[in-house]
């Protein structure tokens, strides 16, 4: 699912494309991708787009008039720069904003159709789509220990839930754990203040790093490769590899659509944190650290 940092990125890219051009019309490759009905999307014809900003992960083109048009790219969706009056491609294609200057469209992989699209009316309107998290690069830490200790989360939930930080999803969350040697299921209510420290720091540092390295990619052109797997993450999307700092294998809890990367040596004292699924089927002979995890493969020949 496209962050903070690709979020940000995109919009800086459509500021320079769409800010003051007119939305000609808005062609809707699937009907389910819109989630809203009033204002109707044809509303949005006409009209001069006055701004584009970032709420959340979510793409906001402000309308004259008062009217926001939202895009929620979830897990798969992607936004595309094409020729003005481009085509929708194919099963992929779910919607094309039309613009003078170009064509912006919204396509998604796979078959589950996630990605949403909502038109608005008036600030009351585009905050009713707002979760509500504080803006983790807009906080100063005592704002940002205040969310996050509010109720007692693991940090990987607290860090992903969008009620308490914006922007923030998988695929950052890893990394930035990682970078602030931490676990992910360290209680928030149970860290010292110098582990809330690190993480602060880490927060603000991972994801102002990787915005300017994803605009250094992007240069001139439209962001392109936007994905939650990157060469340069340290554990995300990396289970197996060499940790960049120690050297061991990267461990994986997964669950439902998701999992969380994690260097145990780096975030949890070397000890493997247990899998839902793997650890009631092995039950106590599940492996507490890469030590006897070694084993366990040694002895089953893996």
């Amino acid at each position: 699912m496209p962050e903070l940092p690709d979020i940000t990125v995109y919009v800086e890219a459509l500021e320079t494309r769409v800010r003051d051009a007119v939305l000609a019309q808005v062609r809707l490759g699937s009907p389910f991708v819109l989630r809203t009905v009033d204002p109707p999307i044809a509303a949005a014809a006409g009209r001069p787009v006055a701004g584009v900003r970032r709420l959340g992960k979510r793409v906001v083109l402000e309308l004259d008039g008062g009217l926001f048009l939202a895009i929620h790219l979830m897990i798969a969706g992607r936004l595309h720069w094409k020729p003005a009056g481009a085509k929708l491609p194919g099963k992929i294609g779910l919607a094309a904003l039309d613009f003078a200057t170009g064509t912006l469209v919204l396509t998604e992989a796979g078959s589950k159709r996630r990605a949403a699209i909502h038109l608005v009316q008036g600030a009351a309107g585009l905050a009713g789509l707002d979760r509500g998290g504080v803006e983790p690069l807009e906080v100063d830490e005592a704002a940002f220990r205040a969310a996050l200790v509010a109720e007692n989360h693991t940090l990987k939930r607290a860090l992903t839930d969008p009620r308490i930080f914006s922007g923030i999803g998988n695929a950052y969350s890893d990394e930035i754990l990682h970078r602030a040697r931490l676990s992910p299921v360290r209680l928030t209510q149970a860290m010292a203040a110098a582990e809330i420290g690190r993480l602060f720091e880490a927060t603000r540092l991972m994801l102002v790093e990787w915005t300017d390295r994803l605009r250094r990619e992007a240069g001139d052109g439209f962001p392109q490769h936007v994905t939650a797997f990157r060469d340069g993450f340290a554990v995300h999307g990396r289970f197996g590899k060499p940790c960049p700092v120690c050297g061991a294998p990267v461990q994986r809890i997964a669950y439902a659509d998701n999992e969380t990367n994690y260097c145990a040596p780096c975030q949890t004292a070397g000890r493997l944190l247990a899998d839902r699924a793997l650890s009631r089927l092995l039950k106590a002979d599940w492996p507490r650290t890469l030590e006897e995890l070694e084993q366990l493969k040694s002895r089953h020949g893996a």
